[in-house]
């Protein structure tokens, strides 16, 4: 899910929120986003937090901040619901 934060945020302009069913999986996608903005779009984050053991990361894009949960963590949290005036932009790959 991606929300679009800009005119309501003052410290990024979207919200990326995706969620795994397992650490290992937690890991895959963390390392999945990493290396695919590395490679194709020359992009590191410039911070992380969290850790697949807390089951929630946070990679920091400037402008796009990446949410990584387990399905768990992402229910109990709800950014969706904490950002609710935040529009949802649909992505078509």
């Amino acid at each position: 899910m991606v929300l679009d934060l800009r005119g309501i945020s003052s410290f990024t302009d979207f919200f990326v929120i995706c969620s795994g069913t397992s650490e290992p999986h937690l890991k895959a996608i963390s390392g999945g986003i990493r290396e695919g903005l590395r490679d194709h779009a020359c992009l590191s984050p410039l911070a992380s937090e969290g850790s697949v053991a807390s089951q929630w990361l946070v990679m920091d894009y400037s402008e796009v901040l990446v949410h990584i949960f387990h399905q768990t963590k992402r229910e109990f949290y709800a950014l969706e619901n904490l950002w609710s005036d935040a529009p949802r932009l649909n992505l078509v790959s």
